[in-house]
């Protein structure tokens, strides 16, 4: 008896002590989740903007770049020589190199603020816009034609001209990120800022086949969804967001309610067309084209009809309709891509077949998705910002879009200055301080110098987040100004250049290649705006930034040359050396055109002078004049050409060929 009390005593607290040792390791998991959690919110790009750092007294970009140096014992270089900076500035700034005049004056000028005079010279050149706005048409996904399904009628470059104009402007940051996102919901705008609807309003969209159940369009609106959360997140806070839709994100401290919490504000948005001007100057024209399509649609009717009397009567309409079109100012007024407030809900319409109904002004929330899946749905989200940043659900009127696009700045402003203070770095020297423009986050890149961005990004804010401060803050910098060629110290301490010992040689985005071989040509068109033109047509000879991009047929020449897909999110473009560009480079209609172009054009200026044709090009090409090595060369080349009877004018548009085609011409040094 006493034997059989023991061994159930021995087996109670053999339990209790199983139960007790779970309770810890339950409590020790609970504890370590937490931990995890409270660092991935102390991440530093989620930290505000600290205070100015003192330590180093000058404060300037260049004294946290020598900081990091003298660690490797390594310095800054030399300033490069005056010609190539100002090669290099031109190619900055407006995306083209300067003329031999332009090139000329500036290296005449001898004031001592004589360089902060050109870069403030070209910031306010309209070319600026042009150069800087492609940078954020990446990032937008930008095109002026879409699927053939998608009956939007908008006119896809008025968010062009207006991203270019903005540039320009020097819009704030703040104002010009809130403009995209609700200005038909912000008092201070008017109907010239509708355009800017166009970033979402330009939003890739997916066939929604009605023939298909609800099940399977549900799947595809849901995608689409995921598709805006991924843009709108990192580019506009360098965040995953979308890796939360089937999960709480397992890097960042993003949830799904997060997820949903912004999904649910994209569900409320439909892509539509709305006028440029205010609602007084568009109700006149919206009456006259509804009548024209009601006129239209009686024409039709007619057509079934052969009778005389069905001719007679589709000729009177006809006229009616050409009357009112010709008395209705600005009939054919073009739409802007845009977006107004309204819900979709996914409803049968019979078996395995679909409808579907906009609800306007709905402002409903989301409700999560059980693995990301739409039709098995969850709670209820509320719209609201990400919690890491304070959180907070969103109105429920139609403001929520401005809700949130002030949610940013007002809760996320530190971590929004970081990533566009980045991107622009990015552009003036190769890399940015982050090597992931799009993740900001712990599974992205570390920046190499932390301190000198959050200083960069602290007075970017404290100067009214001027894109054109931010500019010239990098372009009077030592940093920016370095030599490009490389000495073995640096080589063997950082081969890539992460230190910033010197400058690193820019390879030139296809647009600004393709301008440059149209302004050394002197062809280039630099009229401002309007609408895009193919570029594969011979006598389109505007700046690539007014080229047609079509996202399901992308220019060849695009294609080639490492331009984005204009179908999804683009973190940066990636620079590929191919045969199949040496072959467009050789044999290119364009790039042969530009050199015969070229070649009239010396020939034109210098007779029939050997010896200034080799001086005229080089010029005109590189802005310098030949070496003397060089000149032999060319002259020599010319020499043996003629022996062959090969014609003056092919000789020297194969020369020309030669230098546009160049490393020395496609790179910036």
């Amino acid at each position: 008896m006493r034997s059989h009390i023991s061994s159930k005593y021995l087996l109670c607290r053999s339990l209790i002590v199983v139960c007790l040792f779970g309770c810890g390791l339950s409590w020790l998991d609970t504890k370590a989740e937490s931990s995890e959690a409270n660092e991935r919110a102390d991440h530093w790009a989620f930290r505000p903007l600290p205070l100015r750092n003192t330590s180093l007294g000058d404060c300037s970009i260049d004294a946290y770049i020598e900081s990091a140096l003298s660690k490797e014992r390594l310095t800054l270089s030399p300033e490069a020589d005056l010609r190539t900076l100002i090669r290099r500035l031109y190619f900055d700034l407006v995306g083209l190199p300067p003329d031999a005049r332009e090139m000329e004056d500036a290296l005449a000028e001898d004031r001592p603020d004589a360089w902060s005079r050109l870069v403030d010279q070209l910031l306010a050149s309209p070319a600026y816009g042009e150069k800087w706005s492609r940078m954020w048409l990446d990032q937008a996904r930008y095109a002026d034609q879409t699927a053939v399904w998608f009956e939007n009628m908008g006119c896809a470059w008025l968010y062009r001209d207006w991203v270019i104009q903005a540039f320009n402007d020097d819009l704030p940051y703040p104002e010009f990120v809130k403009r995209q996102l609700a200005t038909d919901l912000m008092p201070s705008t008017g109907p010239d800022d509708i355009p800017a609807l166009g970033f979402l309003g330009l939003s890739p969209t997916y066939w929604k086949e009605l023939k298909l159940a609800p099940e399977v369009i549900k799947t595809i609106v849901a995608d689409e969804w995921e598709e805006r959360v991924d843009m709108m997140s990192r580019t506009l806070l360098g965040l995953t967001v979308s890796c939360a839709r089937c999960h709480d994100h397992k890097s960042d401290p993003v949830s799904m309610q997060d997820y949903y919490a912004l999904a649910g504000i994209i569900a409320n948005v439909r892509l539509t067309s709305r006028p440029i001007v205010p609602d007084e100057q568009w109700k006149p024209i919206a009456d006259a084209r509804e009548q024209v399509r009601r006129w239209e649609e009686e024409i039709n009717q007619l057509s079934k009809d052969e009778s005389p009397e069905a001719e007679q009567k589709t000729e009177q309409i006809k006229k009616q309709i050409a009357d009112l079109k010709a008395n209705t100012p600005n009939y054919d007024l073009p739409m802007a891509h845009a977006i107004d407030d309204a819900f979709l809900e996914i409803l049968p319409d019979g078996p395995d077949a679909t409808k579907l109904v906009y609800l306007e002004h709905a402002n409903r929330d989301l409700e999560s998705h059980v693995r990301g899946d739409p039709n098995r749905p969850g709670d209820s989200v509320p719209r609201g910002f990400f919690t890491v940043f304070g959180g907070g659900s969103l109105g429920k009127d139609s403001d929520a879009r401005l809700e949130w696009a002030e949610s940013i700045f007002d809760q996320a402003g530190g971590l929004a200055a970081r990533v566009i203070v980045n991107r622009v770095w990015k552009e003036h020297f190769g890399e940015g301080i982050v090597a992931t423009p799009g993740n900001f986050g712990l599974s992205g890149a570390a920046p190499t110098h932390r301190e000198l961005l959050d200083d960069l990004a602290a007075r970017f804010v404290a100067h009214g987040w001027s894109l054109k401060w931010l500019h010239r803050e990098i372009l009077l910098s030592r940093t920016w100004r370095q030599t490009s060629r490389v000495h073995a110290p640096g080589q063997m301490v950082d081969p890539q250049n992460r230190l910033l010992w010197h400058m690193s040689r820019q390879r030139l985005p296809v647009e600004s290649w393709r301008d440059a071989m149209l302004s050394v040509s002197e062809r280039l068109d630099r009229s401002f705006g309007g609408a895009s033109q193919d570029l594969s047509r011979p006598e389109n000879v505007r700046r690539t930034v007014y080229g047609t991009v079509h996202r399901r047929d992308l220019n060849v020449m695009l294609k080639l040359h490492d331009f984005p897909d204009p179908n999804r999110y683009s973190e940066q473009r990636i620079n590929t050396t191919t045969p199949v560009q040496q072959l467009f480079a050789l044999n290119g209609p364009f790039v042969w055109d530009c050199s015969l172009q070229l070649a009239d054009r010396i020939m034109a200026r210098c007779g029939y002078d050997l010896s200034g044709w080799v001086t005229q090009l080089f010029r005109q090409v590189w802005g310098r004049s030949p070496t003397s090595e060089e000149e032999m060369l060319f002259e020599s080349y010319f020499q043996s050409e003629t022996v062959s009877n090969t014609h003056p004018r092919e000789i020297l548009a194969r020369c020309a060929q030669t230098c546009i085609t160049s490393n020395a011409f496609l790179y910036v040094d």
